[in-house]
């Protein structure tokens, strides 16, 4: 290869490799003036400065040795003294550098192979990059392409402008792909890696079948009617739920389309999946209803602070709302964001008779009172002993077969247990070493710092060191399924608030934080809008 080589023929070859890889001509051109540089130096070399500049629009090549002016020269080879440098040219300063025309050269055969790798490596980085800048931008959309090749399972997909791959557990089960089928999946993420851009696709992602709806409802697409959330089973079953902006539209019947054509197309594209198209609610409680379809509920109960919901089915619809293995009310939760218990109308009635039966003999115990008083005030909706305690007097004597007196001697009773506890609660405080600073934090009991000694806390600075989940409790979402973790004073009825203050009460008296650090801290909350 010799550097004045036909100026035509090498703007060919830039252009020719630019046009195939899909990237800028002038990149291409300038790894060619690299590769020129790494083989000069190897001719002059490798301390040279050594500068290969290309002309895009002429092709003519210039190579020049850049040496730098200084005072003293070190090193003959990158340096020249200001007075010689001054004799080409007068204006030169100290720093500048002044280039010397190289003649063209003849590459040998070592040096064009190394010149030709840098140019490979230099087009692939550029190549690397393009790809990169390209599909980072694409994440959350479909992508069309051919099955290039299948590796234990993963099929590796060519996009046209780029190399995909789609993992075995990202393809919706019992597929299979072969060389030069085409595939449709979403892209639900871009990294990149030493060996490249890794682009990765998805048939099993739950917004794979929300696109697919969006591509098939021009309502979805014009922003009518809006996909609030989708849940998947993927090869067998999936719930996604819609709501319209326009009242005249009915969401589910606009997904549905003609006699099932809309709907009829997503299935197809997902391998017969059986889908339930659910009709959104702000209502928590009519949402988890029409998630649950296509089971019947009698009733719900809502349970905010644990985030959990509790929904009873009539005896013969059990099966029905749980689905096969669970699906159904996996399906259900994983749509409405709730841990669902589902219980039928005879274990409801078991259960609620149960706890009936629990408060009664907890007043019986606690107030030394017969069977009949007991059960009394728990029909009467009272839970706890606290509650009798220091309900309002006139609460207890308006109920039918109380008077005046049998309330103040009620009440009397549960103060005198409620002493009594706190006594023994007191004692085994004492025993396990926890401190009465502990009293301190706002919203601490006696019964509390027990649990708290058993836990090996005594000091307000050991408080201080929990988080509010310590307390709490948190849980985990994973494959559809909530673990819970229960906090050290979970058995007391703390909210995720109450534990909060208590920490930041506890960190506020061992010193940890200062009032005006909190001040500092809501003000920025404020201003952040957090």
């Amino acid at each position: 290869m010799v550097v004045s080589a036909n100026r035509l023929e090498l703007l060919q070859i830039a252009d020719a490799v630019a046009r195939e890889k899909s990237i800028d001509k002038s990149i291409v051109i300038a790894a060619m003036a690299d590769a020129i540089q790494k083989a000069a130096r190897s001719r002059y070399g490798q301390e040279t400065n050594i500068r290969a500049d290309i002309n895009p629009t002429t092709g003519e090549m210039k190579l020049q040795r850049l040496m730098e002016v200084v005072d003293n020269v070190e090193d003959y080879a990158t340096q020249i003294a200001l007075f010689s440098a001054r004799e080409r040219n007068p204006d030169a300063q100290l720093g500048d550098f002044i280039a010397e025309q190289l003649p063209p050269m003849d590459f040998g055969r070592i040096a064009a192979q190394s010149a030709k790798q840098v140019i490979v490596q230099k087009v692939r980085e550029a190549e690397r990059d393009r790809q990169y800048d390209e599909y980072k931008d694409r994440i959350g959309e479909i992508v069309n392409g051919t099955v290039k090749r299948v590796e234990y399972g993963n099929v590796i997909v060519d996009l046209g402008r780029g190399e995909a791959i789609i993992r075995r557990d990202e393809l919706i089960p019992r597929e299979n792909y072969k060389y030069g089928d085409r595939v449709r999946a979403y892209v639900y993420d871009v990294r990149r890696e030493q060996r490249g851009p890794q682009i990765f696709l998805s048939r099993t992602h739950p917004q794979f079948m929300a696109k697919l709806f969006t591509m098939e409802v021009p309502e979805i697409y014009d922003g009518i009617i809006e996909i609030k959330s989708v849940a998947r089973d993927p090869g067998s079953r999936a719930k996604i739920a819609v709501i319209s902006r326009d009242s005249s539209i009915d969401p589910v019947g606009a997904c549905v389309g003609m006699r099932g054509s809309r709907v009829q197309a997503v299935v197809g594209e997902l391998q017969g999946e059986k889908i339930d198209i659910i009709p959104w609610s702000p209502s928590a409680a009519s949402f988890i209803v029409n998630a649950l379809q296509p089971a019947e509920v009698a009733k719900v109960v809502l349970d905010e602070d644990a985030e959990r919901i509790e929904v009873v089915v009539p005896d013969d619809q059990l099966s029905l709302a749980i689905g096969r293995r669970g699906q159904n009310v996996r399906l259900a939760s994983q749509l409405t964001g709730w841990d669902i218990d589902i219980l039928t109308e005879q274990e409801e009635s078991e259960r609620r008779q149960k706890e009936f039966i629990e408060r009664s003999n907890l007043f019986m115990e606690a107030l030394d009172v017969d069977e009949m008083v007991g059960q009394v005030l728990a029909s009467e909706g009272f839970t706890s002993v606290e509650e009798v305690a220091y309900v309002d007097a006139g609460e207890i004597s308006s109920i039918d077969g109380f008077d005046e007196d049998t309330a103040t001697e009620i009440q009397n009773r549960a103060r005198e247990h409620l002493e009594k506890v706190e006594g023994e609660h007191d004692d085994a405080r004492k025993k396990l070493g926890v401190q009465d600073e502990l009293r301190e934090i706002p919203g601490v009991t006696t019964a509390m710092m027990v649990t708290l000694g058993e836990d090996g806390v005594k000091t307000i600075e050991d408080f201080a060191g929990y988080a509010a989940d310590d307390l709490v409790g948190w849980k985990e979402r994973k494959d559809g399924e909530t673990k819970v973790f229960p906090g050290v004073l979970a058995a007391h009825g703390v909210s995720k608030t109450e534990a909060e203050q208590m920490v930041l009460a506890a960190r506020l008296k061992a010193g940890w934080i200062s009032e005006e650090e909190i001040q500092a801290e809501d003000v920025e909350a404020e201003t952040t809008g957090a």
